[in-house]
């Protein structure tokens, strides 16, 4: 075997361990990319979350408020009910 031999299956050898290493390193890559979009996908849905959380809790409070209102005049018109001599 020549040396020029030699360094042409060097080259080849070369090249293809060049190309199995790019292969590796996209699929590293690849992997990486998916990963940082699910984390990415999970802040996004948890954001989303939280705000209907705060929304949920806003409208909570505006029943709990019109419900006491509701309580409060039915109180008022079962004593006035009574007041009159009425049964409530």
């Amino acid at each position: 075997m020549d040396a020029a031999t030699v360094t042409a299956l060097g080259v080849l050898s070369s090249a293809v361990m060049a190309g199995l290493a790019a292969m590796y390193g996209s699929r590293i890559a690849g992997r990486a990319q998916r990963e940082g979009n699910a984390v990415t996908g999970f802040n996004s849905l948890t954001d989303q979350l939280q705000e209907e959380r705060a929304d949920f809790r806003k409208e909570l409070a505006t029943v709990r408020a019109e419900l006491a209102a509701e309580r409060l005049e039915t109180a008022r018109l079962r004593l006035l009910v009574t007041q009159l001599r009425g049964q409530p």
